[in-house]
């Protein structure tokens, strides 16, 4: 059950497409000269931020590609950086492209996470650096990377976004059961749960973790 009393339905490829469609909108627009600025308070800038999303995004689907997706720890692309302090991804969009070719790349790695969790057996169970995941649990992840680096880039791009609340709900319930959740908070709980705020009572995390293992496993 949701915190709000209905009943909770898996999180499946909608959801990420959702997740991802509420990034681009929110990202639209914004100034092309301030995607090189300080993602929120990450060391990446706002580009490099929506560089990382797509590499997840695109990487969870790969999880899902092999024959056996167990036994295959990761699928084995070259990681490199474009500067030290950088994020160490396989995707890199071409500057050139500009930011709507940044954000049609996360839309287009966001789809094929969306596929790929739509597509596997519900019981597959694939690697991740948290433990071994279901599809449902892949999707959650989605959906919170999407989320919480579109929260990032909007503070460093300057741009206001409308909190996905369903949404955010959904990723706390799947991901978070550590995390106490009320029914009117899932957006400000979100961002505690992954160390982005805190207030009095409830000091930011400085470490934080999900748990993508299906529910019925414990």
């Amino acid at each position: 059950m949701s915190p709000s009393g209905a009943p909770r339905t898996p999180v499946g490829g909608r959801h990420v497409r959702e997740a991802v469609a509420h990034c681009v909108t929110t990202l639209t627009g914004a100034p092309a000269a301030r995607w090189e600025s300080p993602a929120g308070d990450l060391e990446w800038s706002c580009r490099e931020t929506l560089e990382h999303l797509a590499d997840d995004l695109v990487t969870y689907a790969l999880r899902f590609g092999p024959a056996r997706p167990a036994s295959v720890p990761r699928v084995p692309l070259r990681l490199s950086r474009d500067r030290p302090e950088g994020p160490l991804n396989v995707v890199f969009v071409d500057p050139a492209a500009g930011p709507e070719g940044l954000l049609a790349t996360v839309e287009a790695c966001g789809a094929l996470l969306a596929a790929a969790v739509d597509t596997a057996p519900p019981a597959t169970s694939a690697p991740h650096v948290f433990g071994a995941a279901d599809p449902e649990g892949f999707a959650a992840m989605g959906v919170v990377e999407a989320l919480v680096h579109t929260y990032d880039a909007a503070r460093g791009l300057g741009v206001p976004q409308r909190p996905p609340q369903e949404l955010a709900e959904r990723a706390l319930v799947r991901l978070f059961p550590d995390v106490p959740l009320t029914e009117d908070a899932p957006w400000p709980t979100l961002l505690w749960a992954t160390g982005r705020t805190g207030g009095p009572g409830r000091p930011r995390r400085e470490t934080w973790r999900w748990y993508g293992a299906p529910r019925d496993a414990g």
